[in-house]
């Protein structure tokens, strides 16, 4: 079926009149400075994530509206009210201090989408600590990496996790002093009580203060570490500061279009940037009430959940809502969900047939936007009162300046580009709150990211006549799996552990559910030789090393793999080689494996 090129749409035809209804005129009125107001602030000028999430709500009399509805199979659901989670988020905040923590040091998370995360990240800000939430089906060596990687000083994991994951390696992580436990099933069917060296955290949590200072943190002051994987050596640990506060506050406004009675459901786990910035900070900065739901996807109950819990904001990934797809339209229409007036996704680019497909089947159009871990938020957006062209990412947001930028290979000078269509890198001029300050003892690589006052992406763009942007690839080999950004170096690492592996190579390959999944070539070492055992082998020592989420899905082996002459993996022609796509340039591949 042909369908047009835009998507129509008329604010007045809305059922919420959205927060941004003139483009130009709110861009040419927004600042910064005027952004930061709406917020509350402590005295002396200071600013804190957390009392401006939560406590800020509560002096402005809203304590009782509830701003967390955990959901998990065969429960009842847990409300935590705004007040509730000032109280819990003020014990943890005590609980660290008791144990000698304090502002400036770091404190990692590991758990599932459970209350604790919520209220120990909560809590961790409000000291002034440093928080870094890990996603739980990370392997053993992704979370030993990072926890050493940003000296974390406190881990919060559960038990069975623990016992899983970290337990073995305890004496690798040099710079953690105190495990605190959170109590499971799986964990509660153990006898024997909580392993040596760790605390049980909700015995510290019944006896610790519901009352608490928050820390006069400075703007600028360190406040959250996101991991994200390069193309080569360790995860890079984007640093975050309080005033990332403000960016979140205007984002959910401009572009999630958050109203104070809305219900709102980001799919996204705490793990990754996403599921902290819109999953936690975000909404409760607007007041709003967030669904959290335990389980993992689940076609039957997500469309429950948005009937049931009434949500009116939903916020997903492109993986999620092209698995809806495969399933087909038939299990949608056993539900109704009135009170839904808003759907974004975020993660990878939104193909034109999920965009429409949204339209079509769930009743609105799936609103794509654009930013990455270093933006801290959203930079580029549809937005709900305006015509979509599906593909698109949008148009800058209020307070971000984006461009088009061609780079000189021989100079390095920066062009920008003003003609429409044309395809460079996209760039973004420097000022935005949540913009990352560092990569983690890495200044000579952030350094690297900007020219003058552009902070460039590595994303490869382009600008329509009309000013959407539009996303055309990566300028790297990061590889965007299920919305999960997974550096291949890291696998490779992991695989080369093996006896057998002499050396290896990882690529995106196209999946028509998950975007790209993780594809790894081998060249084995003497005296191995290549069978379904071997790789059968390899894919079990991969995913109990990195996890599920990272761990490859599929393995060959190749007699050598393409090398330049300076002994770099050419992944570019693993990748053509793969998909049968031309080989481009390979005048600096070494001779044998050409």
């Amino acid at each position: 079926m042909q369908r047009p090129a835009v998507i129509r749409k008329s604010p007045a035809e809305l059922p919420v009149t959205p927060n941004l209804t003139d483009y130009e005129a709110t861009r040419a009125a927004f600042s910064w400075e005027t952004a930061r107001a709406e917020l509350g602030g402590l005295p002396g000028g200071a600013l804190n994530i957390a009392w401006e999430a939560v406590d800020r709500h509560v002096a402005a009399g809203r304590g009782s509206h509830v701003a967390f509805r955990f959901l998990a199979r065969d429960r009842v659901p847990l409300e935590l009210s705004y007040a509730e989670l000032a109280r819990q988020s003020n014990r943890f905040a005590n609980v660290l201090r008791g144990l000698g923590i304090g502002r400036g040091e770091r404190v990692f998370v590991l758990a599932g989408r459970i209350p604790e995360l919520y209220v120990a990240v909560l809590g961790s800000l409000k000291l002034g600590a440093v928080v870094s939430p890990l996603f739980s089906a990370f392997g053993p060596e992704p979370i030993a990496t990072r926890i050493n990687l940003g000296a974390g000083r406190v881990l919060i994991t559960t038990g069975s996790l623990y016992r899983r994951k970290v337990e073995r390696w305890r004496a690798q992580l040099s710079s953690v002093e105190h495990v605190l436990l959170i109590a499971d099933e799986q964990d509660e069917q153990r006898s024997g009580g909580a392993p040596a060296g760790t605390h049980d955290l909700h015995a510290l949590m019944a006896v610790a203060a519901e009352e608490f200072e928050v820390e006069r943190t400075a703007a600028d002051d360190m406040a959250l570490l996101h991991f994200t994987s390069g193309t080569t050596g360790a995860p890079k640990g984007a640093v975050h500061v309080h005033e990332a506060a403000v960016t979140h506050w205007a984002t959910g406004r401009y572009a999630l279009d958050l109203h104070a009675a809305d219900v709102f459901w980001c799919t996204a786990d705490p793990g990754w940037v996403t599921g902290t910035s819109y999953g936690i900070i975000a909404p409760l900065l607007h007041g709003v009430t967030s669904v959290v739901d335990s389980e993992e996807f689940d076609a039957e109950r997500w469309y429950a959940i948005l009937e049931a819990q009434q949500v009116s904001v939903w916020y997903t990934a492109p993986t999620a809502i092209r698995m809806l797809m495969k399933i087909g339209p038939d299990l949608r229409a056993a539900y109704r969900f009135p009170d839904l007036r808003f759907v974004a996704s975020v993660g990878e680019p939104l193909n034109p047939e999920a965009v429409w497909w949204g339209a079509e089947v769930l009743g609105l159009p799936i609103h794509d936007n654009w930013w990455q871990t270093e933006t801290g938020g959203i930079m580029i957006a549809n937005l709900p009162a305006f015509d979509i062209k599906p593909g698109s990412m949008g148009r800058p947001l209020p307070g971000v300046e984006a461009c088009i930028v061609h780079r000189d290979e021989q100079t390095g000078a920066l062009t920008v580009i003003d003609t429409p269509d044309e395809e460079g890198e996209l760039a973004l001029r420097r000022g935005w709150p949540s913009m990352f300050r560092a990569y983690l003892h890495n200044e000579e690589r952030y350094r690297k990211c900007f020219a003058g006052d552009l902070y460039l992406t590595g994303d490869l763009a382009r600008r329509d006549a009309d000013g959407y942007y539009w996303f055309v690839g990566r300028a790297d080999d990061v590889i965007k799996s299920a919305g999960h950004l997974i550096g291949p170096f890291e696998v490779e690492s992991v695989l080369m552990e093996h006896g057998a592996v002499a050396e290896a190579g990882v690529i995106g390959k196209p999946d028509p559910v998950v975007g790209e999944m993780v594809k790894a070539f081998v060249s084995l070492k003497r005296g191995y030789s290549w069978n379904e055992a071997l790789r059968k082998e390899l894919l079990g020592h991969a995913r109990k090393k990195l996890g599920a989420a990272v761990a490859p899905k599929e393995i060959d082996c190749l007699p050598a793999l393409p090398r330049t002459r300076s002994g770099k993996i050419m992944r570019r022609l693993l990748k053509a080689r793969e998909l049968g796509l031309p080989e481009g340039d390979t005048s600096t591949l070494e001779e044998g494996a050409k």
